[in-house]
């Protein structure tokens, strides 16, 4: 996505959190990015960003550091409890699923999906 031409590229606070104005990527997202060692090029591609939104989005994250890298911090946090709870909740699930009894005239189906399944493990072994 990329600004009408009479717009300038800032960064915004939303419900998400600090964001490219005209965009739904956060700071955050770069910053992701960023710590992986991405080049701002590359970022820019990713996201499908303007050589100004890109810039402004550094620019912002270099004179805002501490301010920024705390509300990352927080971000990761949320984002490992968000996993972590739907982790769990998909754990029940396909507990509960694996004690659903199989249906006796679905036994060709299982024992074609057994067959799959090992013929994958053994292309991974």
């Amino acid at each position: 996505m990329s600004l009408a031409s009479n717009q300038q590229a800032t960064i915004i606070r939303t419900e998400r959190g600090l964001t490219i104005s005209g965009t739904r990527i956060t700071l955050y997202d770069v910053i992701d990015f960023l710590k992986d060692h991405y080049p701002p090029k590359l970022i820019r591609d990713k996201f499908n960003l303007t050589d100004e939104q890109i810039n402004v989005a550094l620019s912002y994250i270099e004179e805002n550091r501490t301010q920024v890298e705390a509300e990352y911090q927080e971000v990761l946090k949320t984002r490992s409890e968000i996993r972590q709870y739907w982790e769990e909740r998909n754990r029940e699930h396909f507990a509960r699923i694996a004690k659903i009894p199989r249906q006796p005239n679905k036994e060709y189906l299982w024992k074609k999906l057994e067959e799959q399944k090992a013929e994958r493990a053994s292309k991974i072994s």
